[in-house]
């Protein structure tokens, strides 16, 4: 019976020149990783490119001696992803062409809902904008905790990594991200049930 390699065994065996080791690092986290970036980059083709560059940035960085492992590959991963993720947007407030056409995808697309009546259908619809409204009225450090949890299902410990906190801080702002949304929701009379 193989034993699984950690990611650590995995890079190593990549430095070594074992290719497919890569494309097993890629399989154990794109789904994280993709999740993570689809919750800033609702257009899916521009989210892939930047999957496939925060990629290309590991490998570069690997292959450059760059990454040291500390059982954090996930963590330094998303990173770099979260890292590029700013740079677009910088990229786009410097063009100064920000649009609301770039959000009108569906940022909680499900195929679930797809057999669902017309009239569950505008329910869900309505149920998503008012969710993705009132997280984008959460400070940032509450509204990137609440992506990473439920969007890109990371724990707790994984958040403290990627964000640089402590544990104890990425649940203080888990803790008062609901603790807002509930505020919000309140204040708007929003409902998020079907009824």
């Amino acid at each position: 019976m193989n034993k699984i390699s950690t990611d650590y065994e995995l890079i190593q065996r990549f430095i070594e020149g074992e290719q497919p080791c890569f494309e097993e690092l890629i399989h154990r986290h794109k789904n994280k990783v993709f999740a993570y970036i689809s919750m800033y980059i609702r257009d899916q083709a521009l989210a892939e490119d930047i999957f496939q560059d925060t990629f290309l940035k590991v490998i570069q960085s690997v292959r450059s001696g760059r990454y040291s492992d500390n059982g954090k590959f996930l963590a330094w991963v998303m990173r770099i992803a979260h890292n590029l993720i700013i740079d677009h947007f910088r990229r786009i407030k410097q063009m100064n062409t920000m649009s609301n056409d770039d959000y009108e995808s569906d940022l909680f697309n499900s195929r679930r809902f797809s057999d669902s009546n017309i009239e569950d259908t505008i329910i869900q619809r309505q149920i998503r904008k008012d969710v993705r409204m009132m997280i984008g009225q959460l400070p940032e450090d509450q509204k990137e905790v609440v992506i990473l949890r439920h969007y890109a299902g990371l724990s707790f410990k994984e958040i403290a990594e990627v964000t640089d906190v402590s544990i104890n801080t990425a649940l203080g702002r888990m803790r008062y991200a609901l603790i807002n949304l509930r505020k919000i929701m309140q204040e708007n009379n929003i409902n998020l049930t079907i009824n």
